[in-house]
């Protein structure tokens, strides 16, 4: 389970970055903002996408795996707390709507997956960053947790939204939206206060993934070429949240 739920992160990573190098543009969760304009700034779209898809195959072949994961965290851990935050609090009237946090709690949720895989994968050669980084690392699953609650929180609050991504031939749709947001939400919990964080994580990350099978993957192949950029990023974010989750429940067995 840990090394499938690794490769699934690398893979996912790597996906992420590149519909930025074909489209031109940031990843719709890295940035809080996407219509802004800088000299230069097709070379850093260029510079992330990248340094995701590198990212993500030195995750899937194992090459230097702790220090490039710990490094991709720490970056978007960075993006988070000094981007993010004062964006959200100094430009966006909103900031007090949670869902206006979704894409930062997605990018969150991505520093504490890396964070993971570091902490369970890395090399028997001791290097600089192992004393630091394991006192970070030790908090990755909780960085994970965090957005994983609120995402179900969001799913509760704005249901009936939510429940029109639904499969259509799937019957009941406000239900298993109701159903997928407490299990979310108890998911979350549980890691985070370590109930059973084994058979929890296993269950969270089966349940994204056939989310990502019967829901996101449909998307991707049904969706206008418009659409297809934020559709596929989208299916990669769901493919790392379930890799994430099979990597703790690896831990914890």
């Amino acid at each position: 389970m840990l090394n499938t739920g690794r490769i699934f992160f690398g893979v996912a990573i790597a996906g992420i970055g590149l519909p930025a190098i074909y489209y031109k543009d940031f990843p719709y969760m890295l940035l809080p903002q996407q219509d802004f304009r800088f000299p230069g700034h097709v070379a850093l779209i260029y510079f992330s996408g990248v340094i995701l898809i590198l990212a993500g195959i030195c995750i899937v072949f194992k090459i230097k795996i702790r220090p490039v994961s710990f490094l991709l965290g720490f970056m978007l851990l960075l993006i988070f707390c000094f981007y993010y935050i004062p964006y959200q609090f100094i430009v966006n009237p909103n900031y007090k709507h949670l869902l206006e946090w979704d894409n930062a709690g997605k990018e969150l949720a991505l520093a504490g997956g890396a964070f993971v895989i570091a902490s369970c994968f890395f090399e028997k050669t001791k290097n600089i960053l192992n004393g630091f980084s394991e006192k970070l690392m030790r908090y990755g699953s909780i960085l994970f947790s965090i957005p994983i609650v609120t995402f179900g929180l969001l799913h509760l609050l704005y249901a009936k939204d939510v429940s029109t991504l639904v499969p259509r031939w799937v019957s009941y749709p406000v239900f298993w939206t109701y159903l997928a947001g407490i299990g979310l939400m108890g998911s979350g919990i549980a890691i985070i206060l370590k109930i059973k964080p084994g058979v929890i994580a296993a269950l969270l990350g089966a349940m994204i993934f056939i989310w990502f099978i019967i829901l996101h993957v449909p998307r991707v192949i049904n969706s206008p070429v418009t659409d297809l950029e934020g559709e596929v990023t989208s299916a990669f974010l769901a493919l790392a949240y379930s890799g994430t989750a099979f990597v703790i429940a690896g831990a914890n067995k």
